[in-house]
C-alpha cells in the first residue's frame, strides 16, 4: 500500500443508507428529463465533452494516450484486468513499454507523484481458465511502488464486480463494457482473420464488438468518487488524495487523439449493487431500463451480450401489445460463449424470445445477429451493452440485459437524455445509425436515409440487409428440448438473488470422465509392475542388504504401543501436510507399519483430516498469501479447480499436477465448497490409498517371507490395474 492510502478502517454507512448518493458534486441535480437521482440513477452530473468510442481499437488507443498525460491518480476498475495485454497491438510508439502492466509501471516511475490503483474482481473459480489468476504477482504489477493492485471480493456469494471504468486525475473518465484484458481488442471492421487479434499467449480469437464512453467535467469527478468508494469497500482503506484539486490549472486532460462528439451535456450515472453487510441495494439500472422502454414511442435499438432479464421481458411485452408501440430491434451474438453459458443463458434467451414473439401482435419485434463473410462456424461476439430510444435516450455501460446485472452484480451505466434538445437528439441518432451501419456493412448515411424513407426501424434494417457479405440476419434462437426441461425459470447462472457458490457447479457438472483418469490408471499399473520386479531384485540380489526391517518394525511397534496411537498418527498427517511432506510417503509408511486394512483406515482418515486442515489454512490466509506460497503452480491449479468441481478435485488427486499440500492451499483460497472439495478428495485419493497401502503391505510380506505366491500377488495387482484401465478406456470410447 502506498503512502497515499490512509490507514483508518472503512467506515460503512448504516443499513438502509446506501440509496443516498455517494457521488457529491458542487451542483447536484435531482431530475433531468427521464432521469431521477436516487431512483433510476445515482447522480446527474455535467460533462463539458463526451464521446462514444466504438470497439476496443479506438478505446485502447485513446486510453493509452490519456494515461500518458496522467499526473496524480489513475483508477482502473474492472471485471478482469490482464497485465500482459497490448493496448495498441501495432505499436504505440510513445516511448513506454507495450504490455499494460509494464506500461503502468513505467508511467509511475516517470512521475513520482502519480499513483495508479488497479482493482479487479476476485473472480469465482469457474472463470479461472479465462483469467490471469496471479496478476498481483506478475512482474508487471509488483515492481513499482506507485502501482497498487488489489482484488475485490466484497460481494454476496454468487455475485461479481462487473463495473468497467478508468478515471484519470478525477478529470477524465471512461465507462462502458470493455475490460483491459484478453480477447477484447478489435477494429470496427471485424475482419475474419485479423492477425492482430491475439491473446498474450499468442492464441488467436474471433471478432469482438463493444463500446466505451469518454467524458470529463463534474461527471468524471463523480466516477472518481465511485472508484474511491469501491476501493474502500474492497480494501477497507480510504484513499485520501484528491487529484483534481491540485490540477485545476494544469493542461487539458482530453487526449489529443480523441474526437469530441457532444459538448455541454448532463449525464446520469446508474448503478447496480447488491445488498451486502451494512450496504443497502442499488437497483437503478433496472429502474432505468424499465423507464426507457416505457417511454419509447417510435423505436428501441438494443445491443447486448445477454437477453434474459425479467424486467426486459415484462417491459417489452407491454410495449409490443400496443398497436402504436415502437419497433424493437435487438442485436445479439448468435452463440453464447462456452457450453455452460449456452446451456443456461442460451436457453433463457430462447425463452424470452419466444415470449416476445407471442406478444408481438403488430410485427414490431426483431432479433438479429451480425453476419461476417468468412467466419465459418464462428460469430461476432457482441459484448456491448447499449440501448437507444427514440433519438432521445441512450445508455451505455457494463450492465447486461440479464437478471444478474439488475440486482446481483455491481454495474455502472452512463445515460443521456436529450430532454428536448435537438442538438443532443441529432448526436444520439447519429450514434445509433453508426452502430447499425457497422453491423450492416453500409455507410451511416444509408441507415439515416432508410429510416427517413420507411419511417420504421425494422423496415429500414430489412431494406439494408443482404444475402452475402457483412450484414445483419434474422435470428430465432433454438434450444434443445431436454435442456429446456431441466433449466429452471431462473437458472443458477442468472439468479435474482445471492446463491451458494457451488450450486452452479453441482447443477451443470458433466457426468462423463476424462481420458486423463484412464491414463493415470495405466501409469499406476505400470508403476506397480515395475515395483514388483524391483522387489524381486531386492530379495534375490544384494539390493536388499541395506534394508533394516528390524529397526522399522521396532519403530512401528513403539508408536502402536503408545496410549493415543491413532490420534498421534492422524496428527502426524496434519503436521506432515503443513510441512509439505509428500502424502504418498506417509501412506506407504502407514501401510508398512499397520498392514492392509488398519493402514487403509488410518491413511484415509489422516489424509482427509490433513486436507481439511490445509484447506482451512488456505481459506484463512487468502488468495494473496497462497499465491506467494504456491508460486507459478497456483495458476495451473486454479485453471483446473475452477472447471468442474468434484470431478476436477478427483483429477487433481489422481494426476501428478502439484503436491498434496499445494492443492489444498489453493483450493481453500479459491473458495471451492468444502463439500465438493472433500468428496472429490475422497473419491480421488481412495483408490490410490488402497493400492499404496495394500502394495506396501504385500511388499513387506514378500520381503519377509519370499515366495512365488507373494511375488505373483504383487504382479497380479499391476496386471489387474492395467486390465481395468484398458477396459475403462474402451468403455469410454463406446460412450463417446
Amino acid at each position: 500500500m502506498t503512502a497515499d492510502v490512509a490507514t483508518q478502517p472503512s467506515r460503512h454507512p448504516p443499513p438502509g443508507t446506501a440509496e443516498r448518493s455517494a457521488l457529491p458534486s458542487a451542483q447536484p441535480v435531482a431530475r433531468h428529463g427521464l432521469l431521477e437521482a436516487g431512483r433510476n440513477c445515482e447522480a446527474i452530473r455535467h460533462a463539458d465533452r463526451f464521446s462514444l468510442l466504438v470497439d476496443a481499437h479506438d478505446y485502447f488507443a485513446v486510453l493509452r494516450d490519456a494515461l500518458t498525460r496522467a499526473q496524480r491518480t489513475v483508477f482502473i476498475v474492472g471485471w478482469d484486468i490482464n497485465s500482459r495485454v497490448k493496448l495498441v497491438p501495432e505499436g504505440a510508439n510513445d516511448g513506454f513499454p507495450e504490455l499494460l502492466g509494464e506500461f503502468l509501471q513505467a508511467l509511475s516511475a516517470a512521475r513520482r507523484r502519480l499513483r495508479i490503483y488497479v482493482l479487479a474482481w476476485d473472480f469465482a473459480m469457474i472463470y479461472a481458465f479465462e483469467r490471469e489468476w496471479m496478476p498481483v504477482y506478475q512482474t508487471g504489477w509488483r515492481s513499482q511502488r506507485g502501482v497498487v493492485f488489489r482484488l475485490d471480493g466484497v460481494h454476496p456469494r454468487g455475485a461479481s464486480h462487473h463495473q468497467k471504468f478508468v478515471v484519470i486525475d478525477d478529470r477524465l473518465a471512461f465507462v462502458g463494457g470493455i475490460d483491459l484484458t484478453r480477447s477484447r481488442w478489435d477494429t470496427s471492421e471485424h475482419a475474419p482473420d485479423d492477425p492482430r487479434r491475439r491473446d498474450p499467449n499468442g492464441t488467436t480469437y474471433g471478432p469482438f464488438h463493444d463500446i466505451q464512453t469518454m467524458f470529463d467535467g463534474d461527471a468524471a469527478h463523480a466516477i472518481g468518487e465511485l472508484a474511491r468508494e469501491r476501493w474502500q469497500h474492497a480494501c477497507g482503506k480510504r484513499i485520501a488524495i484528491r487529484a483534481e484539486r491540485a490540477l485545476e490549472d494544469s493542461a487539458d486532460p482530453w487526449p489529443r487523439s480523441a474526437p469530441v462528439d457532444l459538448r455541454d451535456v448532463s449525464l446520469g450515472i446508474s448503478l447496480t449493487e447488491p445488498p451486502y453487510r451494512s450496504h443497502g441495494p442499488r437497483q437503478q439500472v433496472r429502474a432505468l431500463i424499465a423507464d426507457m422502454i416505457a417511454a419509447s414511442r417510435h423505436h428501441i435499438y438494443i445491443e447486448n451480450q445477454y437477453f434474459t432479464a425479467a424486467v426486459v421481458r415484462e417491459a417489452l411485452r407491454a410495449r409490443l401489445g400496443d398497436p402504436q408501440g415502437p419497433d424493437v430491434a435487438v442485436v445479439a451474438p448468435r452463440m453464447q460463449s462456452g457450453w455452460l453459458v449456452e446451456a443456461t443463458m442460451g436457453v433463457l434467451r430462447a425463452r424470452l424470445h419466444g415470449v416476445l414473439n407471442e406478444a408481438d401482435e403488430y410485427d414490431h419485434y426483431r432479433l438479429y445477429c451480425p453476419h461476417i463473410e468468412g467466419l465459418g462456424d464462428r460469430c461476432l461476439n457482441v459484448h456491448s451493452k447499449v440501448m437507444v430510444v427514440d433519438d432521445t435516450l441512450i445508455t451505455v455501460g457494463s450492465a447486461n440485459l440479464n437478471n444478474r446485472s439488475m440486482v446481483l452484480d455491481t454495474e455502472c451505466n452512463i445515460v443521456i437524455d436529450a430532454n428536448g434538445d435537438p442538438r443532443i437528439r441529432s448526436v444520439i441518432a447519429g450514434w445509433r445509425n453508426r452502430l447499425l451501419a457497422e453491423h450492416l456493412g453500409v455507410p451511416a448515411s444509408a441507415v439515416s436515409q432508410a429510416l427517413e424513407r420507411t419511417g420504421r426501424l425494422n423496415a429500414a434494417i430489412g431494406s439494408l440487409m443482404r444475402n452475402e457479405g457483412r450484414t445483419l440476419q434474422h435470428f430465432a434462437p433454438a434450444t434443445n428440448s431436454d435442456l429446456d426441461k431441466v433449466i429452471p425459470v431462473n437458472a443458477w447462472l442468472d439468479p435474482e438473488e445471492p446463491l451458494e457458490p457451488d450450486a452452479l457447479v453441482r447443477e451443470f457438472i458433466p457426468r462423463e470422465q476424462g481420458k486423463s483418469l484412464t491414463a493415470r490408471l495405466l501409469l499406476l499399473g505400470a508403476l506397480v509392475l515395475v515395483i514388483a520386479i524391483f522387489a524381486a531384485l531386492w530379495h534375490f540380489t544384494s539390493l536388499g542388504d541395506n534394508l533394516n526391517l528390524a529397526s522399522l518394525s521396532r519403530f512401528a511397534k513403539r508408536i502402536d504401543a503408545l496410549p493415543f496411537a491413532p490420534a498421534i498418527v492422524l496428527a502426524a498427517y496434519v503436521i506432515a501436510a503443513i510441512l509439505a511432506v509428500p502424502i504418498t510417503l506417509l501412506i506407504a509408511a502407514t501401510g508398512l507399519a499397520y498392514g492392509a486394512w488398519p493402514g487403509v483406515f488410518y491413511s484415509l482418515a489422516g489424509t482427509l483430516l490433513a486436507a481439511v486442515a490445509t484447506y482451512g489454512i488456505g481459506m484463512s490466509l487468502g488468495r494473496d498469501a497462497v499465491r506467494r506460497l504456491a508460486g507459478v503452480r497456483a495458476n495451473r491449479l486454479s485453471e483446473r479447480i475452477g472447471r468442474r468441481g468434484i470431478v476436477t478435485m478427483m483429477a487433481l488427486r489422481l494426476l501428478p499436477i502439484a503436491p498434496f499440500a499445494i492443492v489444498n492451499l489453493v483450493a481453500g483460497a479459491s473458495h471451492i465448497s468444502l463439500r465438493d472439495y472433500l468428496i472429490g478428495t475422497l473419491l480421488g485419493m481412495a483408490p490410490g490409498i488402497v493400492l499404496t497401502v495394500t502394495f506396501a503391505h504385500q511388499l513387506l510380506a514378500a520381503i519377509r517371507h519370499p515366495s512365488i505366491g507373494a511375488m505373483a500377488t504383487l504382479a497380479a495387482i499391476g496386471v489387474a490395474l492395467v486390465g481395468v484401465s484398458v477396459a475403462l478406456q474402451r468403455w469410454l470410447g463406446q460412450r463417446k
